[in-house]
């Protein structure tokens, strides 16, 4: 199955993307979740839409960016609305989760209005809603590698303070830790995995893959690495069952991915129960 799957070049493009995404983006979703940031994936994502509706406006209305990918304006708004929360997490100090749904309203009214003057959905950008096998280019590929490498490089030279940050603020800052600059620095990667991420899982469903994973391995795990290790197994289960599926079954393959990840998590929880049951 997996070989007839990979004849293809567009579905090996498709396949090896999507197995760095799994990999990606549970396991920065593991820091996401201890740090109760969930909603901010959400935000992100529909921050990227605005990118990706404002590239198409701008191609379809004055025939520019041909060739280039949407993709590449999706991270340039993602990082910037990244950066207008850590702005607003300052502004607001004592209710810094107000940030969150502020970017994540101004990213919608941005996409709407985007979407309304480029005359409404067309294929591409449905594609980027919901992901598409078929969509993913070999540039595609080369961007979510050197995203990979950046983020895998950042998460290892700086895991000590990202993993302390992540359970107390305050101790971080107290053991010298530049609070603020690390902080800056993981939402940034978060920004770039969600809009890397958006080929093959979509922009609507982008934060799935970094919360669902995480859910259930946070269900099995007993302790913070083996919780990141169990995220990327069930991430990737997730994203190949996901693909396969989405190409044979003639679906779109964010949602295969998101329901085989939902499916993974019911396991987990009904296995911890008949566990506990036992004990």
């Amino acid at each position: 199955m997996i070989s007839a799957f990979m004849q293809f070049e567009f579905l090996r493009n498709a396949f090896y993307t999507g197995i760095l995404i799994g990999f990606l983006a549970p396991m920065l979703g593991v820091f996401v979740v201890v740090r109760r940031l969930s909603l901010i994936a959400d935000a992100l994502s529909h921050v990227t839409l605005a990118g990706i509706a404002a590239s198409l406006l701008v191609e379809k209305r004055f025939g520019l960016m041909v060739g280039v990918s949407p993709i590449y304006f999706g991270m340039a708004f993602s990082v910037t609305g990244a950066l207008f929360i850590e702005k607003l997490r300052a502004v607001y100090k004592h209710y810094q989760e107000l940030a969150i749904p502020i970017i994540l309203s101004s990213g919608i009214g941005l996409g709407v209005i985007f979407i309304s003057l480029a005359d409404g959905f067309n294929t591409d950008l449905f594609n980027f809603l919901f992901g598409s096998v078929s969509a993913v280019t070999r540039a595609d590929f080369w961007t979510v590698l050197i995203v990979s490498i950046g983020v895998i490089i950042t998460i290892v030279a700086f895991y000590k303070e990202l993993f302390v940050l992540s359970f107390d603020e305050e101790h971080a800052k107290v053991s010298g830790v530049n609070a603020r600059i690390f902080h800056l620095i993981f939402i940034v990667m978060v920004a770039l995995v969600i809009a890397a991420s958006m080929r093959i899982v979509g922009i609507l469903l982008v934060s799935s893959l970094m919360t669902l994973p995480v859910a259930a391995s946070m269900r099995l795990s007993r302790g913070f690495k083996q919780t990141i290790f169990l995220a990327i197994l069930f991430g990737e289960i997730a994203v190949i069952g996901g693909l396969i599926s989405s190409f044979y079954l003639d679906l779109a393959p964010g949602g295969t991915i998101v329901i085989i990840s939902v499916i993974i998590l019911i396991i987990t929880i009904l296995w911890n129960k008949i566990r506990g049951g036992k004990k």
